[in-house]
């Protein structure tokens, strides 16, 4: 055999070595996902019944990741790398990703603290600024919310931090704030027990808590009330809805007027009002005219 066959025969040799190593690793890593899918499932529903939406989520990922990677350095190892090297270039590459990337450190700070403080959790319905939704999933760089007209928002860590965070669905009860105003002319405590005869009729009011009743001043054009009834967090939303309308429908059964905004002028301390109202001329311009000598 000469030199080229021998060493023709050899190169074959480590083609067909490194080929079966490949495919050993190959199928390490397809094992090994499977292994990882099964384990994370079942331990997810061991403790299903003693943790939170969230935490289970989150040990469902951590169980599935670290027996993934084990598998995944097994094959590595497989095919011929030398694990201490690729844990000094793995350290060099994350001190390389920690510069280069402080934004996403912070996120990731900020998302250990929403961890460990959980002011709320998959499932709960929060408002951060302008956006109002339902969390999806609470990771490590940033918060997924799904907003009432299905639209996706994903917020920073960093910035769930920084802001402030109302969840809506913390508690089991919320209470329904009304801003109402009435008519100089009318009678307060007529209009207060009309209020509270709408509230005992509607179902989704609830006893307990009592509604409250509130004056809170002279407006500019009305009397202002408030009229607080509370609710079942999740009837809300139907409360608000049919008691407006049911407060519309009884003052106007007993002549209850809801004022709309008006303006009295007075040329002098002792002179009668007088009526103006708004005329628009041929070329559109519009001009306050008396009633009474066309003015």
């Amino acid at each position: 055999m000469d030199l080229l066959e021998y060493f023709g025969d050899l190169s074959n040799f480590i083609e067909k070595e490194t080929l079966f190593n490949a495919a050993q690793a190959l199928v390490i890593l397809l094992v090994g996902y499977g292994v990882a899918k099964i384990a994370s499932k079942s331990i997810g529903k061991v403790f299903k019944k003693h943790a939170s939406t969230h935490q289970h989520i989150l040990l469902q990922r951590a169980v599935f990741y670290f027996l993934f990677v084990f598998f995944l350095i097994a094959a590595l190892k497989e095919m011929g790398f030398e694990l201490s090297v690729l844990l000094g270039a793995a350290g060099i590459l994350s001190v390389a990703i920690g510069f280069a990337s402080q934004t996403s450190a912070s996120n990731l700070i900020s998302g250990l603290f929403l961890l460990g403080e959980r002011p709320f959790g998959v499932g709960d319905i929060i408002k951060v600024g302008g956006t109002t939704g339902e969390v999806l999933s609470i990771d490590l760089l940033a918060v997924k919310i799904r907003t009432f007209d299905n639209l996706f928002v994903r917020i920073p860590n960093e910035t769930m931090l920084k802001s402030e965070v109302t969840t809506l669905t913390r508690f089991p009860i919320r209470r329904l704030d009304l801003q109402i105003g009435v008519a100089y002319k009318e009678n307060i405590e007529r209009v207060r027990e009309v209020l509270f005869a709408v509230a005992d009729k509607n179902p989704l009011s609830l006893e307990e808590p009592k509604p409250l009743f509130i004056f809170q001043g002279f407006g500019d054009s009305a009397l202002n009330l408030q009229f607080s009834v509370w609710a079942k967090r999740e009837n809300f939303l139907d409360l608000k809805n049919s008691i407006q309308y049911e407060i519309k429908l009884a003052f106007d059964e007993h002549q209850i007027e809801i004022p709309f905004p008006h303006m009295t002028l007075y040329t002098g301390s002792i002179t009668e009002p007088f009526p103006i109202r708004l005329v628009a001329d041929n070329e559109g311009q519009v001009k306050a005219e008396n009633d009474k000598t066309g003015v």
